[in-house]
């Protein structure tokens, strides 16, 4: 059985459970990191040096890395549809994904971490603003993204997906006010309909 370490309240232990779900695989998840603990121990370091989460062990085979480990759970379990075979559509999906990673996240998390992490006296306004800014321009960008097709890599549902449902669901969360996106939100809806969808997104993030 597939296992899964990490607290739900995790943006990237989420990726791999929402990933998971999608897939109607069975696992068995262990709390980790934060308030739980684990991470530090000596075990846990032979399998993740980081001392971060997420962590899976499939079959004897230990990955971290939550990106990589949605693109290794498609890529074994749903070849050809959540993993796309055709270079093109697997490379735009790979694209956005390390767009997540790389663009997007950095550009929101500020603002995650003055509004979440941080004591109301202790928040600093400008950092939420500048996060705001950022994060809002990329929200355009995804918005335009998603008037042309339904999902991030065409008509159908990809890995793709994934990383973004989970930013999005976190970015949604935060106690802001901002614009309307149709395309987006039509995207997003679709998405949190979905079984798979339910306790791992909508979910307090910390």
């Amino acid at each position: 059985m597939l296992k899964i370490w990490g607290r739900l309240t995790s943006i990237n232990v989420r990726k791999v459970v929402l990933a998971a779900q999608w897939l109607g695989l069975e696992f068995e998840r262990t709390d980790a990191g934060h308030e739980f603990g684990i991470v530090k121990t000596p075990e846990y370091l032979a399998k993740n040096p980081n001392g971060l989460v997420p962590l899976i062990e499939d079959d004897g085979f230990q990955l971290w890395e939550s990106n990589v480990i949605v693109r290794y759970l498609c890529a074994r379990h749903s070849p050809g549809q959540l993993y796309p075979q055709e270079l093109t559509r697997r490379f735009d999906a790979e694209r956005w994904m390390d767009w997540q990673q790389t663009t997007l996240n950095p550009a929101g998390r500020p603002a995650f971490i003055q509004l979440v992490r941080t004591a109301p006296e202790k928040r600093n306004r400008d950092v939420v603003a500048q996060s705001v800014k950022a994060t809002e321009a990329l929200m355009a960008v995804l918005d335009a993204h998603l008037q042309q097709r339904e999902f991030m890599a065409g008509d159908t549902f990809t890995m793709a997906d994934i990383p973004l449902a989970c930013e999005i669901d976190r970015w949604h969360a935060l106690p802001l006010e901002r614009p309307p996106r149709s395309h987006l939100q039509r995207w997003f809806d679709a998405i949190l309909a979905r079984p798979a969808a339910r306790g791992v997104l909508q979910l307090p993030s910390s």
